[in-house]
């Protein structure tokens, strides 16, 4: 069967086998949760508990503060502790409500939506605080109330960073809820088309949403390729349309969601249910038993880590993809809604060179899905030539890390991208 693309990219080594074949696994927080504040793009959260309040799963126990903002839920029944500042996954700080688990799982949830309206479903969306889940976490509701038509509602079920298969496993047990939370995003949208994208490697959840899609949703296969999940990338697959530099998907009439925040609609408006629990993929060679578990958030990622068990030394944790995840200080912090893989990684799973100077090959370029010259930009940057750097337009970046892979002489390219971004911004704003 034909498969849809984008041009260039790249396909590195997959290493879905490890989780691949592992059903979701629910797994209980312990006695402490500790919930993060800030769990999304925008404003923190407003802390509306006092310690010694008493609080079920689904208690709100944060307000969104501004526009951009989400609410938080507590996903434990028993009593706050404390509201007090911890640390964040980046290495920051943030306000957090600890509640102690009393072990009874008494649920609180929102009044089930029958027959909702467009601003039924945006409001819902907002009153059970979700987020993006495919990492960026930004207010879902805010994204459903776009100004400009919809045309097409783009499905990202990609999930094309190695190791990663939260998602597989969502879209494969959990068809009819997936598609559900599709159709409810399209009627939030008013999209006049809905295609979910599902990689070639996943063929199995593709046959399974294809199954149980009506004509009105289309399910089309994609290549394996990285980062297929790329908002342009995937929209160039499935449409054609370029979204042109500094412009928003909106702006080509296409909005782009992944899978399990779909299915996190459906579990709002139809069950009542607010976000406050996650797939999460836990991998990487030290990890003893791979998986994919369903995770309260508050919960430690050194928690996740000891129901998969460590079976070797890991010389880096990683909170998300190889590609573009985060590397852990600690596995102190919490797992919040947008947390979708735990990885951890021996050291024949990492690259420790140390980087040489540019060989001016090229593969960089050749590699970018953005199609920029990182070479260029990284030579520019080490010689503070800002305004040099930025004529080859390094804001386009979406820092896949595609160059930095294909890299002979490994250099830390993404790391000066990111600078060149930062440069930019600073002499704009002087």
């Amino acid at each position: 069967m034909k498969t849809k693309t984008f041009r260039y990219g790249i396909h590195p080594e997959e290493r879905k086998h490890l989780s691949k074949d592992a059903p979701v696994i629910k797994i209980e927080a312990g006695e402490f949760v500790r919930i993060p504040l800030s769990q999304h793009i925008g404003a923190p959260a407003e802390a509306v508990v006092r310690p010694g309040d008493r609080v079920k799963a689904g208690t709100l126990v944060g307000k969104a503060s501004a526009i951009v903002s989400a609410n938080i839920f507590s996903s434990v029944s028993g009593e706050v502790v404390a509201v007090e500042s911890g640390e964040t996954i980046t290495g920051g700080r943030c306000m957090h409500v600890v509640v102690k688990n009393d072990f009874e799982y008494a649920e609180e949830r929102l009044e089930p939506l029958i027959s909702p309206s467009r601003e039924d479903i945006i409001k819902r969306a907002r009153e059970a605080g979700i987020v993006g889940m495919g990492g960026a976490a930004f207010p879902f509701d805010v994204k459903l109330s776009v100004k400009n038509p919809i045309a097409t509602l783009l499905i990202n079920g990609s999930e094309c960073e190695p190791y990663i298969t939260a998602d597989y496993r969502l879209m494969l047990e959990k068809a009819e809820g997936v598609l559900r939370g599709v159709r409810l995003v399209a009627a939030a949208l008013g999209a006049a088309e809905t295609v979910i994208g599902v990689e070639a490697n996943k063929r199995d959840a593709y046959e399974a949403l294809k199954k149980a899609a009506g004509d009105d949703v289309r399910v089309e296969l994609l290549k394996t390729k990285y980062p297929q999940g790329g908002e342009k990338q995937l929209i160039y697959a499935l449409t054609g349309k370029k979204v042109p530099a500094g412009k928003l998907p909106g702006d080509v009439g296409c909005i782009v969601t992944n899978a399990q925040t779909a299915y996190a609609l459906y579990e709002a408006v139809d069950l009542g249910k607010p976000l406050y629990e996650r797939v999460v993929t836990v991998s990487g060679l030290a990890v003893a038993k791979p998986g994919n578990y369903f995770v309260k958030t508050g919960m430690t990622f050194a928690e996740l880590a000891d129901a998969a068990g460590v079976c070797a030394q890991y010389v880096k944790a990683v909170q998300g993809g190889p590609m573009m995840g985060i590397s852990m200080h600690s596995l102190r912090p919490s797992v919040t809604k947008s947390s979708g893989a735990l990885l951890l990684l021996t050291e024949d799973e990492i690259r420790s060179i140390a980087p040489t100077p540019c060989i001016n090959c090229a593969r960089c370029a050749s590699a970018c899905p953005m199609s920029l010259m990182p070479m260029k930009i990284d030579a520019l940057i080490l010689k503070d030539m800002v305004n040099e750097a930025k004529a080859y337009h390094p804001e386009l970046c979406i820092e896949c890390g595609c160059c930095a892979y294909v890299c002979p002489a490994k250099r830390p390219l993404v790391q000066s991208q990111r600078l060149a971004k930062k440069l930019i911004r600073s002499a704009g704003a002087k």
